[in-house]
């Protein structure tokens, strides 16, 4: 640059310029990189298409700018690095993540990306990709410092070809179905700072080599898997550890001591495993300490903890079901930054604190304890507080009035105390309340009139003194609203039709009058609808069957007539139960799990978890005043688990498409006038393991089958005019033909008419003489019963 400042003016630009012109090297990803891309797109592009998947709209936009005309280090996506050396540029970097987060693709579109041995990261989480892991491509990127596989499908083992990537820093296989054991190789990645394989199938031990080679670790994430055995006492060896995650798993033993050790230690997650032991205060000397999850564990908080002196400053703490007992611990008055509080499942006794109230805490568990008096006023006057859940304890009294006007709370849980007085009106003032249960109080009076524009997606405030007519003031984003066992009374109002997206409806056990709510059947989206004990009239509707998302019809115990309309047998989710989605959103749906739907089950009033409300589909008509016959299109109902339509004035016949339900666990077709045979399309219900038929009309011969075979009980059978089988030991006519008669036979054929007009004449006698006949044979043996279930991940618990 000296020399050139030397020159006269008009040469420097002459020499400017001269340098413009000369030809300059083309810095440009390699041809073969390209290639590899677009045959990676066009891959993906054709499973997409093939499987009829709607992300391809999405790849189809993300990936726009992948073309053959232009230089794919430009690519959306794509990172390069300049080599001048060979006057072109290598891809380094590629992150393709959530590009098909909906459908699924299979691992083997990857194959192309395998060529390019110059990646260092590689990021493709969130891609519904199946499949084990492509451990044979994996090998060819030697130089990979980063890689995301998390939130995926793969399946089968981990390859250990990703253990030879000895530069790689960062690996997350997080949220797949993976399963085996942790392999003892991992530990040759001794350069890597994070380890997160949360949320897999993994079991066996955490391998020794994970706490002895990999000392560079600085976050180690291995929770929601089934690891077992004990934590590894030399843990402690791993000191740059910031984040130890391992909760959800099966990990047994103590406390390792060696934790003492990690002094940069932030984020310690042991909760929901099976340790044991008393919880040592050296925990609490960790400085760096934000976050403590200990809860869910056989752990014990030790008295002389009470007056520690934490020298932490904790964001989280958990310890649940801890055995903490007495006052909530006044050290933690100190903790000034606590945004996540834990003490449910405990031993809690005392009223709320004060200081507590004013600390403004944003997360706090404090039920199932022996808390009682009534709440501070200043717990509900600070925007910080988002979620209460304070139920089950002995709460007392009313809540303030003013509690709606500063709180800023989503989730409200007050359930089981002994709350008493009117619900606040200004509680509809809490604009982001998503989540209201006030359920099992004494609260009385009337319900405050929520706004249309209020995001309360869930209202349970059944089992208390709630009076008047039944409220349906709610928001528009209502999506399950529990009433029941109060004291409601009149006609359904017809404005409940406006919460259009309404899933649940229960209202059981109030004073409600009036003809079956037609206007309810209108939403859509409704899939339980309880309203059983009361006094509705009338007939149901035909238009039921526009419910095509309902899966739970309660309208047993009220005053309902006429015959049972065949529109029932069109109910769409009862007929293969198929998968439909909530709109619950997931900051509440994760809270659901203390709510059950509480049904006739089995004979006896159950709760049904709304986490698996899904593989539930159940009708219950019994006790009304139905008449006419029983509609063979109920039959078509095959996913339906339970239906119980005893206690009307039913005639005719069972109807054959009966055997058709194949999902059947439950039927009580009790207290009729039901008249005929049992069809012997019963021997195809391989699922019904409690039925009753007693107190009908009913003759002729039980079916057999495997299944029909364990239902032995007299009762299901008592009180019919002729029935005879194996399973209440009475022999059929047809079965013993004629032959020449003795005195002894004939003695024997009177003996077996006396016993069937003694059944008939004097039930009590005909009933022990059978079970004395049953006890002799043993048929009293316990059979056990098979039951389908399938996963998932709504559900209510109370």
């Amino acid at each position: 640059m000296a020399c050139l400042m030397s020159l006269p003016f008009a040469a420097y630009l002459i020499f400017f310029f001269t340098l413009n012109l000369m030809p300059m090297p083309c810095f440009s990803c390699p041809q073969e990189h390209k290639e590899a891309l677009l045959e990676f797109k066009t891959s993906l592009t054709e499973n997409l298409l093939a499987a009829n998947s709607t992300d391809e709209a999405t790849v189809t936009e993300l990936l726009e700018s992948w073309n053959s005309s232009s230089d794919c280090c430009q690519w959306n996506l794509v990172t390069c690095h300049s080599h001048a050396a060979s006057a072109s540029k290598h891809i380094t970097g590629l992150d393709i993540s959530y590009l098909v987060p909906n459908g699924s693709v299979p691992s083997d579109v990857l194959a192309p990306l395998f060529r390019i041995t110059t990646l260092m990261l590689l990021n493709i989480a969130s891609n519904s990709m199946q499949g084990e892991i492509p451990g044979a491509g994996f090998a060819n990127l030697t130089k990979l410092v980063y890689l995301d596989m998390g939130e995926n499908r793969f399946n089968g083992y981990i390859p250990p070809q990703l253990f030879q990537l000895r530069y790689l820093e960062y690996l997350d296989l997080s949220g797949n179905f993976i399963q085996g054991e942790i392999p003892a190789e991992v530990g040759n990645l001794t350069e890597l700072r994070k380890l997160s394989l949360r949320q897999n199938k993994l079991s066996g031990r955490i391998p020794l080599s994970v706490v002895s080679q990999l000392r560079e670790l600085q976050v180690l994430d291995l929770q929601d898997n089934s690891l077992s055995m004990e934590i590894p006492a030399e843990i402690g060896n791993l000191v740059n550890i910031s984040t130890l995650s391992l909760s959800n798993n099966n990990l047994s033993g103590g406390i390792p001591q060696s934790i003492q050790k990690m002094s940069k230690l932030e984020t310690l997650a042991l909760d929901k495993n099976i340790l044991k032991g008393d919880i040592p205060a050296w925990l609490f000397e960790l400085k760096e300490l934000k976050n403590l999850h200990l809860g869910g564990n056989k752990l014990r908080w030790n008295n002389t903890n009470v007056t520690i002196a934490p020298k932490c400053i904790l964001s989280q703490l958990s310890l649940r079901s801890c055995d903490v007992g007495g006052p909530i611990p006044i050290w933690l008055s100190n903790q000034t930054r606590l945004n996540l509080l834990d003490l449910s499942e405990n031993r809690l006794e005392g009223a709320f604190p004060l200081w507590l109230a004013k600390l403004q805490v944003g997360i706090l568990f404090l039920s199932d304890n022996k808390l009682t008096g009534s709440l501070p006023p200043p717990l509900f006057q600070t925007p910080s507080l988002q979620v209460l859940k304070l139920s089950r304890n002995n709460f007392s009294g009313k809540l303030p009035e003013d509690m709606g006007e500063k709180c800023a709370v989503m989730i409200l849980m007050l359930s089981e105390n002994n709350f008493s007085g009117p619900v606040p009106k200004s509680i509809a003032n809490i604009y982001r309340l998503l989540l209201l249960d006030l359920s099992r109080n004494n609260f009385s009076g009337e319900l405050p009139i929520f706004k249309p524009d209020a995001l309360l997606a869930f209202v349970d405030i059944s089992s208390n003194k709630l009076s008047g007519k039944v409220p349906a003031n709610f928001g528009l984003n209502t999506l399950m609203l529990s009433l029941g066992q109060n004291e409601f009374s009149g006609q359904l109002p017809k404005n409940l039709s406006n919460l259009s997206q309404l899933e649940h409806l229960d209202l059981h056990d109030n004073n409600i009058t009036g003809d079956f709510p037609t206007f309810l059947t209108q939403i859509s989206s409704l899939q339980v609808l309880n309203l059983r004990n009361n006094s509705i009239r009338g007939s149901i509707s035909g238009d039921l069957s526009n419910l095509s998302s309902l899966r739970i019809l309660d309208l047993s115990n009220n005053l309902l007539s006429r015959n049972i309309p065949p529109s029932v047998g069109n109910l769409i989710a009862m007929i293969e139960t198929p998968d439909i989605p909530t709109n619950l959103p997931d900051a509440i749906f994760s809270f659901l799990v203390e709510y059950d739907l509480i049904v006739n089950w089995k004979k006896s009033k159950q709760g049904l978890s709304s986490h698996n409300l899904d593989i539930y589909s159940l009708i219950d008509l019994s006790k009304n005043q139905f008449s006419g016959n029983i509609p063979s299109s109920l039959g078509r109902l095959k996913g339906l688990k339970l239906l119980n339509i005893s206690s009307n004035e039913l005639s005719g016949s069972i109807p054959l498409a009966f055997g058709d339900l194949k999902s059947l666990e439950t039927l009580d077709l009790s207290h009729n006038n039901l008249s005929g045979q049992i069809p012997q399309t019963f021997a195809k219900l391989q699922e019904l393991n409690t039925l009753d038929l007693s107190n009908n009309k009913l003759v002729g011969h039980i079916p057999e089958s495997p299944q029909m075979d364990t239902l032995i009980d007299p009762n299901i059978y008592a009180n019919n005019s002729g029935l005879c089988g194996v399973q209440i030991q009475l022999h059929c006519p047809e079965e013993h033909p004629p032959s020449a008669k003795t005195d002894e036979s004939d003695e024997k054929n009177d003996t077996w008419w006396f016993s069937w007009a003694t059944a008939g004449i004097g039930f009590p006698f005909g009933f022990f003489s059978v079970v004395a006949s049953m006890y002799v044979v043993g048929y009293f043996s316990t059979v056990a019963t098979r039951r389908r279930r399938r996963g998932s991940q709504c559900v209510w618990q109370r």
